[in-house]
């Protein structure tokens, strides 16, 4: 147990201002005692020679600046873990909130996480099959990947989240496979969804849920990624099991960030959010991936709301320079009652083309992939064109390639939200729909690879 110390110095919104500190560590946890002997919790979070800043998770109503008593602990803050996490749900700081008591602990690990030695990581390979063609087909998540799904407001990621939740498995491996989901700043309504949606479709019990509402406090939301990302190393590095954590919505997070960075008085960067804001993201994105000699592994979507759609906003577009890719969800296909209404000529997977194919996926895969991609590509020059000139002055071959981006839309990228594909079905309905060209046309498919589809 560290210090005690009577008074404060001054308090500002969520944070405490501590003076004369000896032996506080950055990021120690503390309790604040007040006079009528309830506590609450906080964490340090600035140092320098003179004074110690504070955040306070349950908010400073009720402090004193004479009478509080803050107790210094000399640690960080830890989450307790076992393998009994599994099917539980928690708070945003790692409290369980399912009313079945206690975690019976194993061990506490500290949120931050420990730093991996770069070398000791191995290259993404494994096929992760989320049953959803547009994804398993075009933008394929790899395992060990960070893969962002890019949305907007009011569109359907929260039903596409669950859906991946759902469906998610590693094709070529033995190993068990679990979730950790992680929402932050979500509504009530939308909580509850994510909590029945696991339970009708009987996953429940491989889920590990992190849930912050929107009415928690922002310290607990800057907290959240943090546990979930250590419930999922300590399941994947301690456990051998893969791992796949979905945090949603990495933009409340940011907010949060640039709210706390704001009450801290540092000096403001792009909109408003700290000069640090690309670090901070890093230090979470980067704790996925696969380490030499470990059976288990952690594979991240984050899941973030672009605001006014804009994907050269701070978040998605730093977000972007971190990961691996992006999924982007597309408002006309959304309007157009397309689910899940994915772009798929913006989504992009980096580390697709080392984890398809032969002993992975299927041998036609990438070829297929890439003339999709063309196909469709010149389906929206044809719908540009045609609402320049109209459809009837269009070519022959252009009204084809407009039709094709019709039923690509309607019969490979829309499906049901309970509708589970394997590889080989999207596979084979890619072919299908490309059948509709000649040999000529498909300048992506060999000759070979031709006469076998």
């Amino acid at each position: 147990m560290g210090f005690e110390y009577l008074g404060l110095k001054e308090i500002n919104g969520p944070l405490v201002i501590l003076e004369g500190t000896l032996d506080v560590a950055f990021e120690e946890m503390v309790e604040l005692k007040l006079e009528d002997g309830s506590f609450k919790t906080g964490r340090v979070v600035y140092l320098d020679s003179e004074k110690a800043i504070i955040q306070v998770f349950e908010g400073t109503y009720g402090l004193s600046l004479t009478n509080t008593k803050t107790i210094c602990s000399g640690k960080p803050l830890t989450l307790p873990v076992s393998e009994e996490i599994l099917g539980r749900v928690f708070s945003g700081s790692g409290k369980a909130i399912d009313g079945l008591g206690e975690i019976c602990a194993e061990k506490y690990l500290d949120i931050n996480g420990a730093p991996l030695n770069p070398v000791a990581r191995t290259y993404p390979r494994d096929f992760i099959q989320t049953g959803i063609s547009a994804i398993d087909a075009l933008a394929t998540i790899i395992r060990g990947q960070k893969l962002p799904i890019f949305s907007g407001s009011g569109m359907q990621h929260n039903k596409l989240a669950v859906q991946i939740v759902n469906q998610a498995s590693v094709k070529n491996s033995s190993n068990d496979f679990c979730i950790v989901f992680a929402a932050m700043g979500v509504k009530n309504d939308v909580a509850t969804f994510f909590r029945r949606s696991f339970q009708e479709s009987g996953v429940a019990n491989n889920v590990v849920m992190f849930l912050n509402l929107s009415n928690d406090p922002i310290v607990e939301r800057i907290l959240t990624p943090r546990c979930a990302l250590t419930a999922a190393e300590y399941l994947a590095y301690e456990k051998g099991k893969h791992v796949l954590v979905i945090l949603t919505d990495m933009t409340a997070y940011a907010e949060a960030l640039r709210e706390f960075s704001s009450s801290k008085g540092e000096i403001p960067g792009r909109k408003g959010y700290p000069g640090y804001l690309y670090s901070d993201l890093a230090s979470i994105y980067e704790r996925a991936g696969i380490i030499e000699g470990l059976e288990g592994s952690v594979t991240q979507i984050p899941i973030l709301t672009m605001p006014n759609d804009d994907i050269t906003h701070p978040v998605p577009d730093l977000t972007g320079y971190i990961t691996e890719g992006q999924i982007v969800l597309d408002r006309n296909l959304d309007q157009k009652g397309i689910y899940p209404p994915i772009s798929i000529l913006p989504s992009l997977s980096r580390l697709m083309k080392d984890g398809i194919g032969e002993g992975f996926t299927r041998w036609d895969h990438s070829m297929l992939a890439n003339q999709l991609f063309s196909s469709y590509a010149k389906a929206q020059e044809a719908k540009s064109l045609a609402s320049v000139i109209g459809e009837e002055e269009l070519s022959v071959l252009d009204k084809k390639y407009l039709n094709f981006g019709n039923i690509l839309e309607t019969e490979f990228i829309r499906q049901q939200e309970n509708e589970n594909r394997t590889i080989e079905e999207t596979l084979n309905l890619g072919w299908k729909l490309l059948k509709m060209f000649s040999k000529e046309e498909l300048d992506r498919v060999d000759e070979e690879t031709f006469n076998r589809i």
